[in-house]
């Protein structure tokens, strides 16, 4: 496993972050594309390669328009999204006066690192969960749950703050907030067309539909037909549902490893890996977050996955990364409490797992 503070991999997420942004932009102009030759078909009648043609040169006139409107979704998103989590999950931020024990935890692990300090929020959730976001310095935040807070041990939670700030080091939280939002702009665009797209048809407004039958089409007067309009319409359509998908799979495709990673940066802050397997044996299974959007699961310290949903899993499973931690970092599983006999009749007898941590922590 590599180590924390690899700079190969802060070195990727940039590449990544900058391939992210063209793609956005690109899916964008497909959309665009998509919606002009949308209208070339319904307002018109000429040949396919009439309203292909049409269609480009729709888009070049749309063209410094659509990247001002792109320009200006990132530009709100980069200033207001951490106001539009807050919202999304009812976190609230917390001083160290209200919060203490993690507030010094976080604090301490910054320290180490020379790292500077991000906001510290707390989501009042029974799950077991944390995430981290930003997309600088000045706008990086932890947040966690209070559920979290309840179950973990001290070097459990600690744990987890350092998994939660090499995601910051690495580059992985910027990297996935840009994938959200070009996910979220391609999905609001593509539904808007489609809605529109779906309204006209009903009406029948379109020219190769059978509602507005034409009278030069009967005289041979037309020049494609109804034909060339609706294949150029579902030419249309298969480029909005590529663009959509296109904005998912970008998601997907970021690398499973930066998870990897980050438990690996975990226990190089901490030097605990035993802390970062009891954490995540106690996260598992119980850290969905309701009424939350995916996107936002994707950046959490677990985002559970089962069955056919598991093949586009944005993170690996629990038992793979405590097998991680084990095989490379040194890491113990706990054994079983039935499986530990208990010894009477010594005053040091421990009658708890060798290794585990008690059910809950003092956080609650």
């Amino acid at each position: 496993m590599p180590a924390f503070g690899l700079y190969s991999h802060i070195r990727n997420n940039r590449i990544r972050s900058g391939l992210l942004l063209a793609g956005l932009f690109l899916l964008v102009y497909v959309l665009t594309y998509a919606g002009a030759l949308i209208a070339e078909a319904m307002t018109r009648d000429d040949t396919l390669d009439g309203y292909l043609r049409g269609a480009f040169g729709g888009l070049l006139t749309a063209f410094p328009w659509v990247t001002l409107g792109t320009g200006l979704w990132l530009a709100v998103a980069w200033k207001f999204h951490q106001g539009m989590i807050a919202l999304l999950t009812g976190s609230h931020r917390v001083t160290r006066e209200e919060e203490p024990k993690l507030y010094n935890l976080l604090e301490n692990l910054c320290i180490s690192r020379g790292l500077p300090m991000p906001r510290l929020s707390v989501m009042e959730s029974e799950a077991l969960n944390a995430f981290a976001t930003g997309l600088n310095e000045e706008q990086y935040a932890v947040t966690v749950t209070r559920g979290l807070m309840g179950a973990l041990t001290d070097a459990e939670m600690e744990a987890v703050l350092a998994h939660e700030l090499t995601h910051i080091r690495n580059g992985d939280v910027r990297l996935m907030v840009i994938a959200v939002v070009i996910a979220g702009v391609v999905s609001f665009f593509g539904e808007l067309m489609f809605r529109g797209l779906t309204r006209m048809s009903w009406r029948g407004s379109w020219r190769g539909g059978s509602s507005r039958p034409s009278s030069s089409s009967s005289s041979g007067g037309r020049k494609g037909g109804g034909g060339a309009a609706a294949i150029a319409i579902l030419i249309a359509v298969v480029l909005i549902l590529l663009s959509w998908f296109l904005s998912i799979l970008i998601r997907f495709a970021l690398s499973r490893s930066r998870e990897y990673l980050a438990d690996a940066g975990a226990v190089e802050l901490t030097k605990n890996p035993d802390a970062m397997i009891g954490a995540l044996l106690k996260i598992s299974g119980r850290g969905e977050l309701a009424n939350v959007p995916s996107g936002l699961m994707e950046m959490c310290v677990d985002n559970p996955r089962s069955g056919f949903a598991d093949l586009f899993a944005t993170h690996p499973s629990i038992e793979d990364r405590i097998d991680a931690l084990v095989r490379f970092a040194g890491g113990r599983r706990p054994e079983p409490a039935e499986t530990v006999p208990h010894i009477t009749g010594r005053p040091d007898a421990d009658p708890s797992p060798s290794g585990t941590a008690p059910p809950h922590g003092p956080w609650g």
